[in-house]
């Protein structure tokens, strides 16, 4: 069974400043505290996401210090080799309100959107919860 992938993007208002939310989406300690239940990096700098005691791995594809992270995941089956699923984190400023946005751009075989917004709400929301914005 063939599953498209889908392309999903928000913007997220957080209340604080980009050099502090920028760890938080970069490092696996800053990562842990609020995308997944654990985040480890190995050796070969290949990322281990843990949600529900199941684990993804991915690799960081791009970055840009204090603007944005790519990550890519490792291929689980031939059509991802072909269409590997990511997800980016971007921070973006206001500059008429200097309002910080994190906009995300996730592609990836999940199937609601509805039920992936609500995700990323959630995580978000958490984000806001550790740094306080």
């Amino acid at each position: 069974m063939t599953t498209s992938k889908q392309l999903y993007t928000n913007d997220f208002e957080v209340h604080a400043s980009i050099k502090m939310l920028y760890p938080y989406l970069q490092t696996p300690s800053g990562l842990s505290e609020w995308f997944a239940d654990n985040v480890t990096i190995s050796p070969e700098k290949v990322y281990t996401f843990v949600w529900d005691n199941e684990e993804h791995k991915a690799i960081m594809t791009s970055h840009r210090v204090n603007h944005f992270v790519k990550f890519e995941y490792l291929p689980e089956n031939k059509e991802d080799e072909k269409d590997p699923s990511y997800f980016e984190l971007r921070l973006e400023v206001n500059e008429l309100t200097q309002t910080t946005f994190l906009k995300v751009i996730d592609y990836s075989d999940f199937e609601d959107l509805n039920e992936l917004n609500d995700l990323w709400e959630g995580l978000v929301e958490n984000l806001r919860g550790v740094v306080g914005g």
